[in-house]
């Protein structure tokens, strides 16, 4: 049997509507300013963390394969069928983004090169979606 910590993935999946929010509403800005541009980056820090960690969460709790990099999570997720190869090209260029916005933040360009599409929103919630049911549809 899995022991599968549903409990802390809901808990990080809960947090992708106020995630969206901030990505729709500093994305529909042409040139958002200061404060809309750190909203964004945080929001974009915080939604690879929640991709991560709940991909984290799924290989630990279904004995999956080891992860060596957050691309291989998504790439796991992906063998796995949690997400498919559409949704996993989107979340693959949003955890590249990781090291950017977390260790280089200094360079991080405020001009838009290197910052995911207008899919990435829906990208999100579809992501949120697939993860539960791929849950319920393992768990049953």
């Amino acid at each position: 049997m899995y022991y599968v910590n549903r409990e802390q993935i809901e808990r990080r999946l809960d947090m992708l509507p106020q995630i969206i929010e901030v990505l729709t509403q500093t994305g529909s800005h042409q040139e958002p300013g200061l404060i809309l541009a750190f909203a964004e980056e945080r929001a974009l820090h915080l939604s690879i963390e929640v991709v991560t960690d709940v991909g984290s969460y799924l290989i630990d709790g279904f004995i999956m394969r080891d992860a060596s990099s957050y691309e291989d999570i998504v790439d796991i997720m992906l063998d796995e069928k949690v997400v498919d190869a559409e949704l996993a090209a989107v979340l693959t260029g949003l955890v590249r983004l990781r090291k950017p916005l977390v260790q280089e933040y200094f360079d991080w360009r405020k001009d838009g090169q290197g910052k995911p599409g207008a899919d990435l929103p829906e990208a999100l919630a579809t992501f949120a979606q697939n993860v539960r049911d791929y849950l319920d549809r393992e768990l049953q």
